[in-house]
């Protein structure tokens, strides 16, 4: 639950450190004296979005900071703990807004973003605001509080679930069967493929292929290069390169006698004599060896010509022809599988179905079970809100379309009677504004406390109604404060003073300033507020003695 509010700089608040406690608390207020900041703060820190005007006049930026207990929110806990965000088992969020407009937020001290405060504020608390009456008159929302009564929210989840998992396959069903007749398709393939396949195309076969070509084509140019180093370096010409460096070292051998420094000479001109000769060696086994087979050629040349035409005619590389046809042929095989495909595909929808027929009946069920006592809780409660007579009744209607919804076979129509001896017609066309607050209110009440949520908050949810009618308000939410803790803002004493707690939003002006403070009442401050709402600016004797006795019979209910 909520237990710790602090506002900085937040509106018309400058500074305010705000302790919460269990149990059912009203919040009251001259009016424009901002009881809805409260409302505005939590607000801003469950994710809703903030702007620049949330920040006081003459400040940087606002800070709100709210801390919960989490013994009585197990969820909220486990999504911590999912979140890396849990933290001795409370939970802290901060939300700091820029005067520019931007914001920043956290989670017990770790970045955060919206959706993140929204999802784990939805697990801490729930607002009512004033507004929530127009979406009562939306089919969804009432299949959804209808649900919500009924403690459908397992069966509505597995029904939706199943129905996705049927759109699922009844997509892959469309987009087979949009395929028309495929049987040219598979003709153009099988033509493809055999183009493909009539000669090896693996990457490594055609590299091979490439390089064998460039040398047959490059050997006649070999052979005659080979061919004139080999006369030139040992042929039958005297000149020749051998002949001339032995012929050299023979000359001047025959004076090394007398010139010491030429026998050096001599021994390089024979080295280089043999070097040559090895030379020689080399290319002469080198020539021998090679062959020049002219049909081999041919056979390159044809097959990289073919080659060559397919790459052109798919637009790739001749490398990628084994790609290409790895991917038709897997097409292919696609293709002439996709009659067997269908129909495990029509299998499946089949099953899945069936699956949701028997999820929704089940809620079906549920849910008319549901309505039954919805409309009696109803009817008995708008009774009780000064519309005796008046009759409250929860229509279902079938789908027209069998095939699976997501919100099941039915849909849901709230029918109201207003006055005795009319006849039910949709809330959404008869109910006047103060009918349609009470009769919000009636199923607020009717609803309330029966989801998980530790903390309630309402915006005047109570607008439009007084007297009597106010007192069995104040009642059920003081009721709902035992099982849970519960925040109000109201304009009603009779509401007011049967909070277990109260609290004040007063606003203060020195002409240049404007500020708002809350503050926690008690004793006579209290009885002083609750005759203040009772009307009047001059508080009589008779008054607060009115608004005592008021207090304290709605602290003894």
């Amino acid at each position: 639950m909520l237990t710790q509010l602090q506002l900085t700089n937040f509106a018309v608040v400058s500074a305010n450190d705000l302790a919460v406690f269990d149990g059912f608390t009203v919040v009251t207020g001259e009016t424009g004296a901002g009881k809805s900041l409260i409302v505005d703060a939590l607000l801003c820190l469950t994710g809703a979005r903030a702007d620049s005007g949330m920040v006081r006049f003459g400040s940087e930026r606002a800070e709100l900071s709210a801390v919960f207990g989490l013994a009585d929110a197990p969820e909220a806990l486990a999504w911590l703990k999912e979140n890396d965000c849990d933290e001795d088992g409370e939970c802290q969020l901060r939300r700091v807004i820029r005067a520019d407009g931007g914001s920043k937020a956290w989670i017990n001290g770790r970045n955060a973003t919206l959706s993140q405060l929204a999802e784990l504020g939805a697990l801490l608390l729930e607002i009512h605001g004033q507004h929530d009456q127009q979406h009562l008159l939306e089919r969804r929302k009432q299949l959804g509080l209808l649900d919500e009564f009924g403690q459908a929210g397992k069966q509505a989840s597995q029904v939706q679930t199943l129905a996705r998992q049927w759109n699922v396959l009844q997509q892959q069903i469309d987009r087979l069967q949009s395929q028309g007749d495929v049987s040219a398709r598979i003709a153009e393939l099988e033509h493809q493929l055999q183009e493909l396949n009539r000669q090896p195309i693996d990457p490594a076969n055609i590299t091979e292929a490439v390089a064998r070509h460039k040398r047959h084509s490059q050997s006649h140019q070999l052979l005659a290069a080979t061919a004139s180093a080999l006369a030139q370096l040992d042929g039958d010409e005297t000149a020749n390169g051998l002949a001339l460096l032995q012929s050299g070292a023979a000359q001047l051998s025959r004076w090394q006698a007398e010139e010491p420094v030429l026998a050096g000479v001599v021994e390089l001109l024979e080295s280089a004599s043999i070097q040559v000769k090895e030379a020689v060696s080399e290319l002469q086994q080198w020539q021998d060896g090679i062959e020049l087979d002219a049909g081999e050629l041919a056979t390159l040349e044809a097959q990289l010509s073919h080659w060559h035409e397919l790459a052109r005619r798919h637009r790739i590389p001749m490398e990628s022809l084994q790609e290409k046809a790895d991917a038709l042929q897997q097409e292919l095989d696609g293709l002439r599988g996709a009659g067997d495909t269908l129909n495990a595909l029509l299998a499946e929808r089949k099953t899945a179905a069936a699956e949701w027929q028997n999820a929704a009946a089940h809620l079906t069920t549920t849910r008319r079970q549901a309505s039954d006592r919805l409309g009696v809780s109803v009817s008995s409660l708008m009774a009780e809100l000064g519309m005796a007579g008046g009759q409250f009744v929860v229509e279902l209607e079938a789908n027209a379309d069998e095939q699976p919804q997501l919100h099941g076979a039915e849909r849901c129509e709230f029918l109201v009677s207003a006055n005795p001896g009319q006849p039910p017609r949709p809330l959404r066309k008869v109910a006047s504004g103060g009918e349609l607050a009470r009769i919000s209110l009636a199923i607020e009440v009717a609803t309330l406390g029966l989801d998980p949520t530790p903390t309630m908050v309402f915006d005047e949810v109570d607008a439009g109604i007084g007297g009597a009618v106010a007192e069995v308000v104040g009642q059920k939410l003081r009721a709902l404060g035992k099982g849970c803790q519960v925040l109000c803002v109201t304009h009603l004493a009779q509401v007011a003073s049967l909070g277990h707690q109260h609290l004040r939003v007063a606003k203060q002006s020195d002409g240049a300033s404007t500020e708002s403070q809350v503050q926690t009442l008690d004793g006579d401050a209290r009885v002083q507020e609750i005759a203040r709402m009772m009307g009047g600016k001059t508080l009589t004797a008779q008054t607060l003695a009115h608004a005592a006795a008021m207090l304290d019979h709605g602290q003894s209910v």
